[in-house]
């Protein structure tokens, strides 16, 4: 039996001015509609939620959700493409739910495209259930992509 690295345990951090150009490379590297340096520097800028999992030194996966009235909105999650189907994203996923509870929200929402179908399954096997749907609310190829909404409720 071999032992397990503290260096190789995924460990879940706040996200600092120093990460912005690590996020905008994982962002860049899983999507082809990616989030703007700016977008991530006006989440930190305003104190959304914004965490990173790191695996040893390297920051491969983040969450940013913002809250309000007793709601959260998930507004971004990825794992860099090198490091998913590996549980990164259930864990951060786990982790931002946590942290809305701490908050005091009573339920979570956001927005996933339907194409995208192992974030759709992330977030159905963790509860998340369809409230509705978003016209035209992605860019895309050819066009605009809907959007489906999903909400958790935090207190159940």
């Amino acid at each position: 039996m071999s032992a397990v690295s503290a260096a190789s345990c995924p460990v879940i951090r706040p996200l600092q001015a120093d990460d912005l150009d690590r996020l905008v490379a994982i962002e860049s590297a899983s999507y082809p509609f990616p989030w703007t340096l700016g977008i991530f520097r006006d989440c930190l800028k305003v104190g959304y939620a914004c965490s990173g999992l790191c695996v040893g030194s390297d920051l491969v996966g983040y969450s940013v959700f913002n809250w309000g009235a007793g709601e959260a909105h998930l507004l971004n999650l990825c794992v860099h493409p090198d490091w998913q189907r590996q549980g990164f994203g259930r864990l951060l996923l786990d982790h931002s739910i946590r942290q809305a509870r701490t908050l005091g929200c009573r339920v979570m929402f956001l927005e996933v495209r339907p194409s995208n179908s192992g974030a759709v399954r992330l977030y159905e096997r963790r509860g998340f259930e369809e409230a509705g749907q978003r016209p035209d609310y992605y860019p895309a190829h050819e066009g605009r992509e809907d959007a489906l909404v999903l909400r958790l409720d935090l207190q159940a």
